[in-house]
């Protein structure tokens, strides 16, 4: 039983969030979900003791609710923010492995918003960094620093290129480098997952953008080679938690 009177929300009301799941579970109404989705995950990063208190009776929903799965997919996505409620998201953990299978079984079918089910599924298997970061490889950029020189190092993954570059305020990207994809043989752990999901769901833009992320980056000052996963996820890992290596 949920002891609602320690689970405040974004505003500190310990009432209104259990009031807003009774409504919701009873019809799905529109208003309802998005005061609902402010109170439990502020400002798309910012969760709360409510947040997780509510998470079973989100699952609970997803099957059949589309905002149930979405507001459950984004409280576990911030779960490795700075929320001091590591107790509560421990308690999730059947919770959580419930809804790692729904996502699964939701990206098989290929739909409009696979991209943020599948940084959901991210969320819900403990690798908050690339839940919080990964995007659709249209026009995305990763600023690095080179392990080797300790120059700040560009890398351009989508329509732009794919390529490492210094990035100069007036000549733009001086000294493009093509960057080396890794190979599926190549990828290991959560590369290699996120490889293989992409590929088997028909997603080639996101597979291959997951190729050559985890693949690596000469850099164009002092002409090292090195793997930009790693650099950037030990520059951007989130506050806490718990993460996985890449």
């Amino acid at each position: 039983m949920t002891d609602w009177d320690r689970m405040y929300d974004c505003q500190g009301d310990t009432e209104r969030v259990p009031r807003l799941l009774d409504q919701v579970e009873r019809e799905d109404d529109a208003e309802a979900w998005c005061e609902l989705r402010h109170r439990l995950v502020l400002e798309d990063d910012w969760v709360f003791p409510a947040s997780f208190a509510a998470l079973p009776r989100l699952v609970r929903l997803a099957g059949t609710r589309g905002r149930a799965r979405e507001l459950a997919g984004a409280i576990v996505r911030r779960a490795g923010c700075d929320h001091g409620c590591e107790d509560l998201l421990a308690g999730c953990a059947e919770t959580i492995s419930a809804l790692d299978g729904l996502l699964d079984r939701y990206l098989r079918t290929r739909p409009s918003d696979y991209l943020p089910a599948f940084r959901a599924l991210l969320g819900a298997r403990g690798q908050y960094h690339w839940a919080a970061v990964l995007d659709d490889f249209a026009d995305d950029f990763y600023p690095v620093d080179c392990p080797h020189c300790g120059g700040e190092t560009t890398i351009a993954i989508g329509g732009y290129g794919r390529c490492s570059a210094v990035r100069d305020w007036d000549l733009g990207d001086v000294d493009r480098r093509e960057l080396r994809p890794a190979s599926p043989e190549e990828l290991t752990g959560t590369g290699r997952w996120m490889y293989a999901t992409a590929s088997r769901d028909g997603e080639q833009v996101l597979a291959e953008g997951v190729a050559h992320l985890f693949g690596r980056a000469e850099c164009p000052r002092c002409d090292s080679v090195f793997s930009i996963a790693e650099e950037y996820a030990l520059a951007n890992l989130p506050s806490s938690g718990d993460y996985p290596s890449v």
